[in-house]
């Protein structure tokens, strides 16, 4: 019943502003179907989208492109959705000597262990509205909107998982960040790692940055001095998490 729909003769009445969107290598309904329509409705506007898929959406990118060509038809101008600013607090978390405890372990016991260990750190998340970025296997990256409940839940985390006899450590600085669809960037992501990594088993370090943000919260912490962080040019002052005054 679609084959046999019949629209050629009403082209060109049509008087309402048209965008055309098309694949250019769609086997099902080939590009000369869309090109067709663009030259017959008056003044319409035909976009030409790679790929082949004629199903386009399960296809993140084409999707998003697809909503980039109407905002900028139905508006004029285009909103860049990829890439924006926020300010956040991005927290680092990683299990110290990994592959020394999985050896003493067994890989079976420390799929058990590893397991109980994620499953920990998203409750603590959930509790401390964080916001989950990516697992890195051993270790967590999740940014917070408040940098004192960044420090209680790297701290809770790492509380938690002591009696489980794993060591984790964790670092923490606020600064912008660079919003990627689902992905973060920008330095102080890579401020943060390695921040954290300078940390000892069951330690937080926190730039100085979050230290000054979270004055008057009850945190108390530690002076750590110093540190030069590749890619920086100025040293960081580096604290430790101390727990509550």
């Amino acid at each position: 019943m679609n084959a046999e729909i019949h629209a050629r003769d009403i082209l060109p009445i049509v008087r309402t502003p048209t965008l055309v969107l098309h694949r250019i290598g769609d086997p099902r309904v080939t590009i000369d179907a869309g090109e067709y329509i663009a030259s017959r409705v008056p003044a319409a506007k035909l976009v030409r989208l790679p790929g082949t898929n004629h199903v386009f959406w399960n296809e993140r990118e084409i999707t998003d492109r697809v909503a980039d060509e109407a905002e900028e038809f139905l508006t004029g101008y285009r909103v860049d959705s990829g890439f924006d600013r926020v300010l956040a607090t991005v927290l680092f978390t990683d299990i110290v000597d990994s592959t020394k405890r999985a050896a003493a372990v067994g890989d079976q016991m420390w799929r058990v262990m590893l397991d109980r260990h994620d499953e920990i750190v998203r409750q603590q998340l959930m509790r401390f509205r964080g916001r989950e970025i990516k697992h890195t296997g051993d270790g967590f990256l999740a940014t917070f909107d408040g940098p004192a409940r960044a420090v209680r839940c790297a701290s809770a985390i790492s509380d938690t998982m002591q009696p489980l006899g794993i060591a984790v450590r964790g670092g923490l600085h606020t600064s912008e960040i660079e919003l990627k669809g689902d992905d973060i960037g920008g330095i102080a992501v890579s401020i943060a790692a390695r921040v954290a990594a300078l940390a000892g088993a069951n330690e937080t370090f926190v730039s100085s940055t979050v230290r000054d943000l979270v004055a008057g919260s009850g945190l108390r912490f530690d002076d750590r001095g110093l540190h030069e962080l590749k890619g920086l040019p100025e040293q960081v002052h580096l604290y430790s998490v101390g727990g509550l005054a």
